[in-house]
């Protein structure tokens, strides 16, 4: 009898590229809350773009009906996720393209700058992207001799500003006119001295820097808002008409797209071209969407190339947290309602993807195990209100998942100052005796403390954390029951009920 060797199975690799900051949430976030003008910036921007959101889809009598659709489709496409980018790669073969398979951030960055030599440009024209943000392309692209022009508005000033994103849908949510009109007059070449900070001139002087580009250069990267495995096309949604003019005018156009953006069938999308531009920026659809299949001989780019990024999905795929994370459609619906985010801003979490969806989906795709892994940080950055839940299209129970992975790091944390203290509790709780002694050890300490002003205004240690921004009163030398079971406690009840009985 022939026997075959399987080999040992082994654990799908993480992430890499932009998926985890150099510094903890907390201390990050501390920076930014520093930063007023930040915070108007965003406050202001996430409070336009929610009330523009709850009036397009209060307007649709099935939108409920639509996230389960959503959802239902999410979940069929990680469940048959090999069959259907197999059928996938086929159909964009059969029309002409061309499909590469990257494992992570290094192997993607490699193939573009690969491509772009075989064209022999030294330039690119991109759409804003996601996933060429998360493995860091243009920083890679820069080290290798190559130019990425972002044509995305705010990509742009991103870009010209030296900056990161810190919004999924609105990367420069954090700046406002005068800080873009100074990052114009400083970095765009042959921009108008005088220009003010009008938002239209600001557009219009954009506008002038980029024609240029669209017009000379002849290699496009792009990401995709998905990918329909039944025919090949890949779908672009954008407000601007850059996304467009990449997508026409080069003569060849790369494509890196992550491999749970597929929908099955091209009937899909008439769900998620009503869910996402609701979600995202509060229309009722993208003024511009781009859809394109392969190569077309005499129309748009003669030579495509998709390539299909890993880099931390398989790995999610295999967790039941990261598979529902992976139903995200980056619409940034979470973002906009998320107290946290609201003051932090998105360069708090360290990574392409923030807000509360980032804060689940990064771990996963990254990993949060290794000591002091600021990515252990994320799941914690969230007061579970709920609101991303209820905002989410495709109904990504986010604060469900928070907390399961808050569970993950306390049980791969071990022995800890909070477990300490936990499992201290779980002791004294588990007597009516052992907490009676415990409440009264800790009313005398935190009275001693305290002293004779009766507040604590310094805890040491791990516990300082308690009275970094405010006081505690002393503990009161009677606790609720005690007093209750007392002459004065028992005389005040009595007192109470003869003025009910009065009235």
């Amino acid at each position: 009898m022939n026997t075959t060797a399987l080999g040992t199975p082994t654990v799908p690799p993480r992430g890499s590229g932009n998926l985890r900051g150099v510094e903890t949430f907390p201390d990050a976030a501390h920076h930014e809350l520093g930063n007023s003008q930040l915070r108007r910036n965003i406050g202001k921007a996430t409070h336009t773009i929610r009330a523009k959101r709850l009036r397009v889809t209060g307007e649709v009598p099935d939108w409920q009906a639509l996230r389960d659709t959503g959802a239902a489709v999410k979940a069929d496409v990680l469940a048959r996720l090999p069959e259907l980018l197999e059928q996938l790669e086929a159909a964009v073969i059969a029309r002409g393209g061309m499909v590469h398979w990257a494992a992570d951030a290094g192997e993607a960055n490699a193939l573009v700058a690969q491509l772009v030599r075989d064209t022999g440009s030294g330039e690119i024209v991109k759409v804003k992207s996601m996933a060429t943000q998360e493995i860091g392309l243009n920083e890679y692209l820069e080290a290798e001799g190559i130019v990425a022009h972002e044509t995305d508005l705010a990509e742009l000033i991103v870009q010209l500003g030296h900056d990161t994103p810190s919004h999924i849908l609105v990367p420069a949510i954090h700046r406002n006119r005068s800080e873009i009109r100074e990052i114009f007059l400083r970095e765009m070449p042959g921009v108008d001295p005088d220009l003010d900070d009008n938002p239209a001139h600001l557009a219009e002087a954009a506008r002038k820097f980029l024609r240029h580009k669209f017009m000379t250069v002849p290699v496009a990267v792009s990401g995709a808002n998905f990918g329909i495995a039944e025919t090949g096309t890949l779908a672009v949604v954008e407000s601007e008409g850059n996304g467009r003019m990449c997508l026409t005018l080069p003569q060849t156009l790369i494509t890196v797209m992550g491999i749970e953006k597929l929908l099955p069938t091209y009937r899909d999308l008439e769900v998620f071209l009503q869910l996402l531009p609701r979600s995202s920026t509060g229309e009722r659809m993208n003024p511009y969407t781009s859809m394109w299949t392969g190569v077309t001989p005499g129309d748009g780019p003669q030579d495509f190339h998709l390539i299909l990024l890993d880099n931390g999905r398989t790995a999610a795929l295999a967790d039941s947290v990261g598979r529902e994370a992976l139903h995200c459609i980056r619409c940034s619906a979470c973002l906009n309602v998320c107290p946290v985010y609201e003051r932090t801003g998105g360069h708090a979490y360290g990574s392409t993807y923030p807000g509360p969806i980032g804060a689940v989906l990064t771990p996963q795709l990254a990993g949060m195990s290794e000591p002091g892994d600021p990515n252990a940080t994320l799941p914690f950055a969230s007061s579970l209100c709920g609101a991303c839940f209820d905002a989410c299209p495709v109904k990504i129970d986010i604060p469900s998942l928070l907390v399961e992975l808050r569970h993950q790091k306390v049980e791969h944390a071990g022995l800890t100052v909070e477990s300490a203290a936990m499992r201290a509790a779980a002791i004294a709780m588990s007597s009516s005796r052992r907490w009676t002694a415990a409440q009264k050890a800790g009313g005398l300490g935190g009275r001693i403390v305290a002293g004779k002003k009766g507040t604590i205004s310094a805890l040491p240690g791990a516990l300082g954390g308690w009275t970094a921004t405010r006081d505690i009163p002393a503990p009161p030398k009677q606790t609720f029951r005690q007093w209750w079971d007392s002459d004065e406690g028992r005389a005040a009840l009595a007192q109470a009920r003869r003025e009910g009985d009065d009235r």
